[in-house]
């Protein structure tokens, strides 16, 4: 849900805004402050030659429309969510949400009549009319309102269907997205920002389903719930193209993303809810609609040269137009509203391997107004687009207050040259809409799956499913779909038939098995989704999809066929698993390398002897590598499957080899020692007999855990070798500290001397709990390069010892009070010492605490930043101050890490937002992005998001480097309720400084390097 609000007085939904409004909308021009007038807003649409826009409704008839829907009558159903409140408010439970139906009799493009149905949700996200009523997402539950008689008011009150939505963190990520599928389904989506517990009301903890981020579906008869894929960020739109492929839209990290069950997908941030992953697939978009390498006003600005890249990374709402008023050329391609570019990108679907790809064609419409703000676009029974405009400013999250009294709903039609006469009117089948093609006969719901407009194939195929359900008999139905699907040959056609049949439960067994030879691949595609889908019997069922693994060319039936072995017993993957791994010709494909993964992760574990030897035959390279990772991290375990792996390797080839390796380094990435294998000696030999330099690099890391003398002499001499490679340097130092080599002090020491590895050198010293080694460190520290001394300083900043010593050397002068940064302050706090405590708030400053105190900080930075100080401040070397304070965790303008979010598209410009974030950084974070706070034995206390885990180690990433550590040496872990974003980072900034820092922040436009840091 991407909308931010500017504040507006609203008393109660109910209250008449017409004296508000009339006041309001008579600006004579749209800015920021006023949208364009109501009455004038459609003629501000920038459409393609022949389209014509129409304002189908307006404010005060409609406000806040988040989501909407069509009933069988064609009557359009529109949720407005009025809870939907300020960030620190949430969602305003003193308020009251609804569903309002409009019905445009006369076809004018403007409704007629007006129907309030339900006037009683709460965080109402979304709606679906079917099965005698109107489903509703209202976190924390999916309801469903009755009407079985169809007179527009419930029968009753709603019933929960399932419950366990979060309501709180999740906030613009809040559950959504109800929409009837092909295959009968309710289909929903979910954001990244918390996680719920889904379940049917009742249902024990432990027998709920998580989730965050991704697809979901419930059916409504069966009443079973299930995740279909997970990832992305905020999923806000979807929908299906005409072979039933489900394509996703998404913000911030990639826009377009196939809907393919059991999928794992990249991530904003955090990990998968399923451990083991590895990898994840990215987004089926080959371009994105902005550019991260330019200025962000290059690339979000509505007005400012944005065409070609697309207005933003922001979207909402998805439409793959099936209807039969736009032109020809407009079917099948793909349509999603911008939210920072106001306007609707256009992708064309093409396949692309074994799933499908959206390729940029060029933006379809420009909406002028500066309020627009789409949220839904969807096709109606006349062709015609209606387009959902939540009509506000600003972005996501409402910081700045809610404006409640607006929202508009186009329509657009296509009236040009080639333009169907009546298009504007209901099309052939509008005589079935007077009374509702819930009354239609079986025989003109088979026909309806014939007309050129998918809406009413759709609604046809749900009434006959709805109709099944209830136990009508259908086998005049069922006759004639058979009979349809056999004489006709055109694809598109044939998929709408075979979801009817199995709307109707009418696709035997038998008769999906004899769609696997079918000629076309979409065909045999559902065939094996459905046959999986039945559950069994499995015994005949693995042969059977084994057997179509060996035989069918499509890399599109191979996807299906990975996908459902996530629903194969364990037991009986492997026939199938080892067919889908030898196709080498898909070892490049977007989907199917780690899809075969997921499906074959769960073999390591339970039948490591199958899964090696799948590892063996495998030509997915990236198969062989994830086995023996997952392997590796059982080492401490099960010494005898690694065994196993290594003996396999000895009669592989390097290639393989290589994979081996670098599962089993990643796995054991953190150990100190690890059991050496009987088989590493020989394979060793087989390594340098290759004298290939990665297989070389990775055998030595490995030995160094093995204990293997030969390797930890090679990486000693790599280490202190000033002729060698400086990043090889620091990485074989590095390997010697985390495995503790012998002798590893004297190394050590010898190393300080040398400016390439003596930031290296001096953290593997401070991890040692000797009172002597702070002061060491600090006698070398002019020869610690510049980019090492942040790291150095935080590890001085773990233990109350080192602290001591690194908070007096600030007192003399040995090391300057600004190279402590904020990150250092909060790690010394976290040591809980009132000495080092009184002692930081005296040489640096106070790390505020109290949300008074916070307040306090705020409004003297507000003072200090004023309007006249901001003028005269310099954004040029601001960017300095970011790039030393900020660019280490965030990105700005395409330049920084991205440990945290990037800032380029944030609400900058607004003071405010900047100081609650910056001052108040934890006040709302989203659950990943919650630090932990680590003990270790040895007294030392790390502070960082947890970014891996695995059973036998946990990684941190802190600002400075990311740490893996042995869970053997935790003494105490607990998430905190804290951003990694430090409190206090203003407090180590001088005056003018804060005043840089803040003006280049709220720049909307990159400024130059400064003179001394330009290249």
């Amino acid at each position: 849900m991407l909308f931010l609000n500017r504040h507006r007085a609203f008393l109660a939904a109910a209250v008449p805004l017409s004296l508000v409004l009339g006041v309001r909308l008579r600006a004579a021009e749209a800015t920021n402050d006023f949208p364009i007038p109501v009455a004038q807003v459609a003629n501000h649409v920038i459409l393609p030659p022949g389209f014509k826009a129409s304002l189908f409704a307006g404010e005060p008839d409609v406000r806040q429309p988040i989501a909407m829907t069509f009933d069988d009558r064609g009557r359009l159903w529109v949720a407005e969510c009025y809870t939907y409140a300020d960030l620190k408010t949430n969602y305003d439970l003193n308020l009251r949400d609804r569903i309002v139906i409009f019905e445009d009799s006369r076809g004018t493009g403007h409704f007629d009549k007006r129907t309030v149905f339900w006037d009683q949700g709460q965080r109402l996200t979304s709606i679906a009319v079917g099965f005698g009523g109107v489903f509703a997402t209202c976190a924390p539950n999916l309801l469903f309102i009755p009407d079985r008689n169809g007179d527009d008011v419930p029968d009753g009150p709603p019933q929960v269907l399932l419950d366990g939505w979060d309501t709180d963190v999740v906030r613009h990520n809040i559950v959504n997205g109800l929409k009837w599928g092909p295959d009968g389904w309710l289909y929903g989506r979910h954001g990244i920002l918390a996680t719920s517990n889904v379940g049917k009301p009742g249902t024990p903890e432990s027998e709920r389903t998580k989730l965050n981020c991704g697809i979901w579906r419930y059916h409504p008869t069966r009443h079973v719930f299930e995740v279909v894929c997970n990832g992305t960020t905020n999923p806000w739109g979807h929908d299906w193209d005409e072979y039933g492929n489900l394509m996703f839209i998404n913000t911030v990290i990639g826009h377009l993303w196939q809907g393919i069950p059991g999928a794992y997908f990249q991530r904003m941030f955090g990990e998968h809810l399923a451990p083991h992953r590895y990898g994840l697939i990215e987004q089926a978009a080959d371009h994105y609609h902005w550019d991260t390498g330019k200025s962000w006003t290059e690339s979000r600005n509505a007005g400012a040269g944005s065409d070609a890249l697309g207005g933003g990374h922001a979207h909402s709402g998805l439409m793959i137009y099936l209807g039969d008023n736009w032109p020809e050329q407009c079917r099948g391609k793909m349509f999603t509203l911008n939210f920072h570019g106001r306007r609707i990108n256009e992708d064309r679907l093409e396949q692309n391997g074994s799933g499908l790809v959206g390729r940029h064609d060029p933006d379809f419409v420009k909406f002028e107004d500066p309020w627009f703000r789409g949220v839904d676009l969807d096709y109606g029974p006349d062709g015609g687009v209606y387009v959902l405009d939540w009509s506000d400013t600003g972005e996501c999250h409402g910081h700045d207050g809610v404006n409640r009294e607006s929202g508009r709903i186009y329509k657009l039609t296509y009236e040009g040259a080639g333009a169907k006469p009546g298009s504007n009117s209901m099309p052939s089948p509008a005589s079935l809409l007077t009374n509702s093609l819930l009354k239609a006969s079986e025989s003109e719901l088979v026909k309806l799956q014939f007309n050129p407009n998918e809406w009413y194939a759709r609604h046809a195929r749900r009434v006959l499913q709805e109709r099944a359900a209830a136990g009508t008999d259908l086998t005049s139905a069922k006759t004639a779909l058979l009979k349809d699907f056999d004489e006709n040959t055109n694809v598109s056609t044939k998929i709408r038939l075979l979801f009817a049949l199995h709307a109707i439960g009418a696709d035997s067994q038998a008769w999906l098995t004899a769609q696997l030879q079918n000629p076309d691949f979409h065909i045999r595609s559902w065939a094996v989704r459905f046959l999986a889908e039945a559950g069994g019997p499995w015994e005949e069922l693995v042969p059977l999809f084994t057997k179509q693994a060996v035989e069918d060319p499509s890399p599109a039936v191979r996807l299906e066929l990975a996908s459902a072995l996530q629903r194969i017993p364990v037991e009986l993957r492997e026939p199938l698993g080892d067919v889908l791994v030898r196709h080498g010709e898909d070892v490049n494909d977007h989907n199917l390398p780690l899809m075969l993964w997921y499906g074959v992760e769960p073999l390591v574990t339970d039948y490591p002897t199958n899964a090696i030897r799948l590892a063996k035959q495998s030509r997915i390279p990236i198969v062989r590598e994830f086995v023996a990772r997952r392997l590796g991290e059982e080492l401490g375990k099960h010494e005898e499957w690694v065994e196993a792996l290594l003996q396999s390797a000895l009669t592989s080839g390097p290639a393989a080899q290589l994979d081996i390796l670098h599962g089993l380094a990643t796995a054991l990435q953190g150990w100190h020692d690890a059991p050496k294998p009987q088989a590493w000696d020989k394979l060793r030999e087989s390594v340098a007999e290759a004298k290939n330099p990665a297989l070389t690099a990775l055998a030595q890391q490995l030995g160094v855990l093995f204990g293997d003398i030969h390797a930890l002499q090679e990486l000693r001499q790599i280490a202190l070798d000033p002729a060698s490679n400086p990043d090889a340097r620091r990485n074989a130092l590095e390997q010697l500290v985390t495995a503790r080599a012998g002798n590893l002090d004297t190394t050590l020491r010898s190393a300080l001397e040398d400016p390439v590895v003596a930031g290296t050198a001096c953290r593997g010293l401070l991890q040692v709990d000797d009172p002597k080694m702070p002061s060491l460190v600090l006698q070398h520290w002019a020869g610690i390069r510049p980019e090492d001394r942040p790291a150095v300083l935080g590890a001085m900043a773990s233990r109350a010892s080192s602290a001591a010593v690194l908070l007096d050397a600030v007192a003399d002068g040995r090391i300057p009070r600004n190279a402590i940064t904020a990150y250092h302050a909060r790690a010394i706090t976290n040591l809980k010492n009132e000495g080092l405590d009184k002692r930081l708030s005296e040489l640096w400053g106070k790390v505020q605490t109290s949300n008074a105190e916070k307040r306090q900080l705020m409004d003297t930075y507000r003072s200090l930043l004023n309007p006249d100080r901001l003028k005269t401040a310099d954004a040029v070397a601001g960017r300095a101050v970011f790039s030393q304070v900020c660019a280490v965790c965030h990105k700005l303008y395409g330049q920084g890490a991205a440990i945290g979010p990037d800032l380029t598209g944030s609400g900058r410009n607004n003071l405010d937002y900047l100081l609650e974030n910056i001052v108040d950084p934890s006040a709302i974070v989203p659950e990943d992005y919650r630090v932990s706070e680590v003990e270790l034995k040895d007294d030392r206390s790390i502070t960082g998001l947890v970014v891996g885990k695995s059973e036998r180690t946990i990684t941190l990433q802190t600002p400075t480097e990311k740490l893996t550590v042995d869970r053997g040496e935790i003494a105490k872990m607990r998430q905190t309720s804290l951003s990694l974003m430090p409190e206090g980072l203003l407090q180590g900034l001088k005056e003018d400084q804060v005043c840089n820092l803040i003006k280049y922040l709220m720049t909307p436009t990159q400024v130059p390097l400064p003179q001394a840091s330009a290249k």
